[in-house]
């Protein structure tokens, strides 16, 4: 499914259009706004794809949900890009890869200035095709794989080897008083989503500690019952039982655990920030869900942040069945960023360039707009987004939250995850 999304009608595209009629054309599928005397509205397009469909639907739809709104809020509000109203053309992977690269291909032939999409997965169906043509991308949820070594992708927030590297310190500070090494039983979605965990945890666990158990336990995005792999977990009794997953899977093995009676105990469950949303509390129950630790790289809606009152402006308004789901934000906080670096480039290079498209216009953004960004606040909803020679993480700065009476509170400060050069290691890359 493709859509090309105009939310408003900015200042400049008012006074270009006033007293003609405009037409849609659709040429080659591709629809292009034009007015009657034969000029095309003048847009900065940006492509977006999110698995709105499919095994990580509910996550999709709520990703989905917050980009739009974004861009609304962008063009409305904002007065789009350096006065050029924002044209999202937004597509549903159904979180299959295959569907993603054939959606990357089509944001390059509609003259996309970059594109963006929500999952680490997903990412890494893209990036090849992208790299490859110098396309740059911006992926919501990230794993080390899809920018080390750094090329054309970037994360707009700390990764799932970061989740684990940042919760495991905080594990040892604050909740570890047993002796010798922390065990850690992981258990992950079979795509990057958890192997990205896995990396962190390779490249950093026995420097700081911790021993991982083996084996490493692995589940589909639509496993029903993980019983028989927590039966063997519960024998090797850890400490720490991490999950690195989305929501629904996640929510089935806490669910298990605690059938299985692992949970009220000393064994601390955590999860990364993939499924550390307000849909893991609604699948599995609150009370089921009650202290389990996670991370997650933006606020939260209790937050006084200054962006957060248009964020809750324009969810309660649209999509109000999203209000309090992180994933929302984080989204919203991607079109920022992606509009963000556009105006930047507008700036550099004008909008002719960008608004050819090809290979000129990708460089452009990039060496402009994306590698422009220096300290940006994105209206205090997620860490200070800066681009660091070396380091495509965007920012670097998540938080530890825990399920209270149902609620996902922080239970610390931003912390700052360090840099990781994975590509030194001779394993990383291999399954």
């Amino acid at each position: 499914m493709e859509n090309h999304y105009y939310p408003c009608i900015t200042r400049r595209g008012f006074l270009k259009g006033t007293g003609m009629a405009s037409l849609v054309l659709f040429i080659g599928g591709i629809p292009f706004l034009v007015s009657a005397c034969g000029d095309q509205k003048e847009t900065i397009r940006l492509g977006l794809s999110t698995p709105s469909t499919g095994a990580a639907a509910e996550k999709g739809q709520v990703l989905e949900h917050g980009n739009k709104d974004a861009i609304r809020y962008i063009n409305e509000e904002k007065g789009g890009v350096a006065g050029y109203e924002v044209e999202l053309v937004w597509m549903d992977n159904g979180y299959n890869a295959s569907s993603m690269v054939n959606n990357v291909n089509k944001f390059m032939d509609s003259k996309c200035l970059t594109f963006g999409c929500s999952s680490s997965a997903m990412m890494t169906a893209a990036m090849t095709v992208a790299n490859q043509n110098g396309f740059t991308g911006l992926a919501v949820y990230g794993a080390p794989v899809i920018y080390r070594p750094p090329q054309h992708i970037y994360g707009q927030m700390p990764d799932y080897g970061d989740d684990f590297v940042v919760f495991a310190q905080y594990y040892k500070d604050n909740l570890w008083n047993g002796q010798g090494k922390p065990t850690v039983a992981m258990h992950l979605l079979n795509n990057s989503t958890g192997y990205g965990a896995h990396d962190g945890a390779k490249a950093k666990a026995a420097e700081m500690g911790f021993e991982i158990l083996e084996p490493v336990f692995e589940h589909t995005a639509s496993t029903t019952s993980e019983t028989t792999s927590l039966n063997s977990i519960r024998a090797l009794n850890p400490d720490i039982l991490y999950i690195a997953s989305t929501p629904k899977p996640s929510s089935v093995i806490i669910k298990n655990a605690r059938e299985l009676g692992m949970t009220g105990g000393d064994m601390v469950i955590a999860c990364g920030h993939a499924g550390m949303t307000k849909a893991l509390v609604d699948l599995a129950g609150a009370d089921v869900c009650e202290g389990v630790y996670g991370l997650f790289p933006t606020v939260n809606w209790d937050d006084e942040a200054p962006g957060m009152a248009k964020v809750k402006e324009y969810c309660q308004k649209y999509h109000s069945s999203d209000y309090g789901n992180m994933d929302y934000i984080a989204s919203w906080c991607q079109s920022l960023i992606m509009a963000k670096a556009a105006e930047l480039a507008v700036g550099a290079v004008g909008y002719e360039t960008l608004a050819r498209g090809g290979a000129d216009a990708w460089k452009a953004y990039e060496d402009y707009g994306i590698k422009a960004l220096d300290n940006y606040d994105v209206e205090g909803l997620q860490g200070p987004v800066s681009y660091t020679p070396g380091d495509n993480r965007m920012s670097k700065s998540l938080r530890v939250f825990q399920v209270q009476n149902g609620n996902i509170n922080p239970v610390t400060d931003w912390i700052e995850a360090p840099v990781i050069e994975y590509e030194k290691f001779d394993w990383f890359g291999k399954k």
